[in-house]
Parts: C-alpha cells; sequence; structure tokens
C-alpha cells in the first residue's frame, strides 16, 4: 500500500515537473510576448521575464521591440525636371505596439519595406535633382511621413529614413561638372577684379601721398630694388622714372625750334671764297729751284733677279710763271 502510495505520489510529482517544463516560457527584455489561447488573443501583454502558459492551448508569440535598421533597395525613376536617378535609402523603425504588429499584418518588416520602395519613388516623381542632392532635410521628413501614416496602424513606429545615394547618368555627371567649373571660374574672376579694384584705390591713395613728397617715390624704388635683388636673380630691370622722360619730351621741342635759327646766320656770315695765288715755288724758275738729293734708291736700280725694274719717270719742267 505504501509502495502504491510512494509511486502515485513520484508519478504526479513527474507529471508536474513535465507540465512545468512544457507550461514555462522566458522572455527576453526587449522581447514582448502575445498569447493567443485557442486562437484568441489575450488582452495581457507577457513583459520581459518567467512566464507561463497552458500546454497546448496557449501559444506564445514574441515580439522583437529593438529598432530596425532595413535597407530600401534602389529605385530608379525621373525626376520632375526630366532626369533619370537611381535612389536608395534606409529605414529606422521599431514595434510600439506588439499585438497590433502580430495581429494587424501578416509581417510587418516586409510591409514597412514595400511601402519604404513605394514612397521612395512618390519622391523622386515629385523632387527635382537639385532638391535630391542639396535638399535631403527636406526630402527625408516627407518620405518618414508617407512611410508612418500607414505603419501606424500596425503597430509599427517610423523613427527615420535617410537617402543614402543618389546615382547619376555619366553624361549627366559630366554636364554637372562643367557647370561647376564655370562656376568656380566665375567666381574666381569676381573675386580677382574685386582684388584689383581695392588694390588700384590703395594705390591711388598711395601716389596722392607721393605727390606731396617726391622723394617718397625714390624711396619707394629703392625698397622695389632690394625686393628684386633678394631674389638673386641674373637680371635686375629697374623702372625708368616718368618725370625724367616728361623732361626730355619738354627739352626736344626747344632744341628743335632753336637749331632752324642758328642755321640762318651762319648762312648769312660764310666769306666769299677767293681763288688761291701762285705759291713762291710756281713763281720761281727752274733754274733758280735748289736742286734736291735725290735718293740712292731712285738713282741706282735695284738688282733683282725675276722682276724688271721699272723705268724712272722722266722729269718734265714746269713753265715758267710770268710775273704779275
Amino acid at each position: 500500500m505504501v509502495e502504491e502510495l510512494v509511486a502515485a505520489g513520484a508519478a504526479v510529482v513527474s507529471a508536474g515537473v513535465l507540465y512545468a517544463l512544457a507550461a514555462a516560457r522566458v522572455v527576453k527584455q526587449y522581447e514582448r510576448g502575445v498569447v493567443f489561447r485557442l486562437g484568441r488573443l489575450r488582452d495581457s501583454v507577457r513583459g520581459p521575464g518567467f512566464t507561463m502558459v497552458i500546454p497546448a492551448v496557449d501559444r506564445l508569440r514574441k515580439v522583437n521591440m529593438q529598432i530596425v535598421t532595413m535597407p530600401v533597395p534602389a529605385q530608379e525613376g525621373i525626376t520632375r525636371d526630366n532626369v533619370t536617378v537611381r535612389v536608395d535609402a534606409v529605414v529606422y523603425f521599431k514595434v510600439v505596439d506588439a499585438a497590433s504588429a502580430v495581429v494587424e499584418v501578416e509581417d510587418y518588416r516586409f510591409a514597412v519595406s514595400q511601402m519604404a520602395q513605394t514612397s521612395l519613388r512618390s519622391i523622386i516623381g515629385k523632387s527635382d535633382l537639385d532638391d535630391l542632392l542639396s535638399n535631403r532635410e527636406k526630402l527625408n521628413q516627407g518620405l518618414e511621413l508617407m512611410i508612418d501614416s500607414p505603419a501606424v496602424g500596425w503597430g509599427v513606429q517610423i523613427d527615420r529614413v535617410e537617402i543614402k545615394d543618389v546615382s547619376l547618368p555619366e553624361t549627366m555627371k559630366r554636364s554637372m561638372a562643367r557647370q561647376a567649373e564655370a562656376d568656380r571660374e566665375r567666381r574666381a574672376r569676381v573675386i580677382n577684379a574685386d582684388a584689383e579694384l581695392q588694390a588700384s584705390k590703395k594705390l591711388a591713395e598711395a601716389a596722392h601721398e607721393m605727390s606731396d613728397e617726391p622723394s617718397a617715390l625714390q624711396l619707394r624704388l629703392l625698397q622695389t630694388v632690394v625686393a628684386v635683388a633678394a631674389e638673386k636673380n641674373s637680371t635686375l630691370v629697374l623702372p625708368f622714372p616718368v618725370e625724367l622722360l616728361r623732361f626730355l619730351e619738354r627739352a626736344t621741342p626747344r632744341a628743335q625750334q632753336q637749331s632752324p635759327a642758328q642755321e640762318q646766320p651762319s648762312a648769312q656770315q660764310q666769306p666769299s671764297v677767293q681763288e688761291p695765288s701762285p705759291s713762291q715755288d710756281q713763281q720761281q724758275s727752274p733754274a733758280q729751284r735748289p736742286s734736291q738729293p735725290q735718293e740712292p734708291s731712285q738713282l741706282e736700280p735695284r738688282l733683282q733677279p725675276h722682276p724688271q725694274p721699272a723705268p724712272e719717270p722722266e722729269l718734265q719742267p714746269q713753265p715758267k710763271a710770268e710775273p704779275q
């Protein structure tokens, strides 16, 4: 009798242990448990920790309450200004109502993914290319509202939506590159012109100050020479003073006016040319002329083997000049 009681007690204990093992459930901190009893939703949602369900009667379904990061596949579309682009994004969402996420939608992850793709294509068609490239914050907010509106009834809250990348055709990239280059060149020219305007104003002020003190110009010239010589160049170019050029320009017309005036009196003061009178040598007769000794080279011919000596020229008497 005692043995039967012991065996019955052991059987009851074993059955209780097996029931406890079958009914015991553990819900993690980031999860919530939704219980269906005979297919009907229980009002209470099981929180994190240890919980019990009726085996073969209750079915516990756990729902993750963490923020889910879901990438949205790249979507091709045509913008409002007729440019073909390819845009991809990422969606951050979480479940705020575990019962609605299980009951209202079959698979809330797939539903959010499809809604995000549809909304992204709609945003592409309503926006310009410049908005997609520069005004992404506004587009992100609009995309978040479009996805969040139906997701509220699913017990899902859209935390954030971000557009990751906008892919453009190669021709459009080259066109934008040329546009950016032209814009930068325009700004560079404007900045350079502004700098030249400011420099010209400062130079005008400096010239006005130097006009009062001529020595300041010479000091500035010497400073320029020192600055150029510090670079150790082989060629040194010195500026020519403008004042000297002006002096030369003023002096040149005066010299041209004086030269004709000097030529006229000189032409009037020229003396008359007289015929030369015969010299005393011509007036003397050949007999009265003193005989001049001749050089030996003129009296005796040199002995040369090959070339014949040239004959001596005959002395022709000069006519006697008649006395005046």
